[in-house]
């Protein structure tokens, strides 16, 4: 007899962004004639960097011919990528890293969701709350995450509040822990992390024995040079944390599908016995095991982008919605609705008028302004009342909305 794996079963029974999906699709139906405009998906409305495409072509093109043609990839990525992100993304930033310490992902998503497997199940977790719910779904599936409880936490969880209070930061927890998830910028609340409040982190990692998984997936939208686009900017965090990177958001990669993990030989765990060992060596054999390796056609793609064509495109891409996202911030700011955000990520987190909860608000502009939302409580009890709305989609769509909202303000 075949026996699941019980653990699948302590998730919800629909995956929550389904579950929005499920609740605009039938509003589609009974409003037929309905102008939706769509704020509440993560995905981009801009088409590839031409530079990006151009290789892509190329790329394309070698499988023609024998002589040309690329088969499996190199489980961490082929040379010619890696080399590009090291020189640009990291020794740019005074960040010095071996090519072995990079690892080529087919997206960010997969190694957050994967990265678990070399650690025990036993494991304590801390999150931010709110937080991506991949991030605890993930633990949960291995059991690590405990049993989900009537308040809607999971027993095994540290939640770390994220609330006006604190200005979105978590405070540095009085217990230990031993995985911490960070994500900065941070979606869904859009807030940078400064240096300052990093170091506190690594430092807490480095005195408590802990790991950080740091998701850097937004830095390209941070605008302030005071603020680490790299977790390895602050001093002995190659010794604590393994970085994920993405080219999803910051060359519109959703459907091309490529992204980077970094993992520092520094970086270890022990076994019950106090033996220490590499991280980087264990994920090396999980995706041996695993993983075939991401395209040659989206990796040179992908190293397109470091061009100097590639840079400036990307920066107009980045440009875009960072211009929605100030568009979208002066609307916003002209009406009563508190929220924040919008100044280094294209999130703005909006907090629910009245006694309205998240899903509420959702249903609320759906329904009065034809304008989807996130409902914040799918990112962690701390969103129950809050939406979360993003600067993904065209200028003239986003102008549009921020126009409804403000008529709809007023009633």
């Amino acid at each position: 007899m075949a026996l699941v794996n019980e653990h699948f079963l302590k998730l919800p029974d629909q995956y929550f962004f389904s579950e929005v999906t499920k609740k605009v699709n039938s509003f589609k139906v009974t409003h037929p004639k309905a102008h939706i405009i769509d704020l509440g998906s993560g995905d981009v409305s801009l088409p590839l960097p031409q530079a990006a495409v151009n290789a892509m072509h190329k790329a394309a093109e070698e499988f023609t011919s024998s002589h040309s043609f690329h088969g499996y990839a190199p489980r961490q990525g082929y040379p010619f990528l890696i080399e590009a992100i090291l020189k640009n993304d990291y020794l740019s930033r005074g960040v010095s890293l071996e090519p072995s310490e990079i690892f080529i992902n087919d997206g960010a998503k997969t190694d957050i969701g994967n990265i678990g497997d070399i650690l025990r199940h036993d494991n304590s977790i801390g999150v931010t709350d709110p937080i991506h719910p991949c991030y605890i779904e993930s633990n949960v599936m291995c059991g690590r995450a405990g049993c989900f409880e009537e308040e809607g936490l999971w027993s095994n969880v540290v939640y770390l509040p994220c609330t006006p209070e604190n200005q979105f930061m978590p405070h540095i927890p009085s217990q230990r822990i031993d995985i911490i998830y960070l994500c900065y910028p941070n979606d869904p609340t859009g807030v940078a992390m400064n240096k300052t409040e990093l170091k506190k982190w690594v430092n807490y990692a480095i005195e408590n024995d802990a790991l950080i998984m740091y998701d850097s997936t937004y830095e390209a939208y941070i605008q302030d040079p005071d603020i680490p686009h790299s977790i390895y900017e602050i001093k002995g965090a190659k010794k604590v944390a393994i970085e994920f990177r993405s080219f999803s958001k910051t060359a519109g990669f959703t459907g091309v599908r490529c992204g980077y993990t970094v993992i520092p030989k520094e970086v270890t765990a022990t076994t019950l016995k106090g033996e220490r060992i590499m991280l980087n060596k264990l994920w090396n054999r999980h995706r041996s095991i695993k993983f075939n390796g991401a395209s040659y056609i989206s990796q040179r793609s992908a190293e397109a982008l470091y061009t100097s064509e590639g840079k400036k495109q990307v920066k107009e891409f980045v440009s875009y919605y960072m211009h929605n996202t100030q568009l979208m911030k002066d609307m916003l700011s002209q009406t009563s609705l508190s929220f924040f955000g919008g100044n280094h990520a294209p999130f703005f987190w909006i907090k629910a008028p009245g006694h309205l909860n998240s899903w509420q608000f959702f249903e609320t502009l759906l329904y009065e302004a034809n304008i989807v939302g996130t409902p914040g409580i799918g990112f962690g009890q701390n969103g129950n009342e809050y939406l979360r709305l993003t600067a993904f989609n065209t200028t003239e769509q986003c102008k549009e909305a921020m126009q409804r909202i403000q008529q709809w303000a007023k009633q």
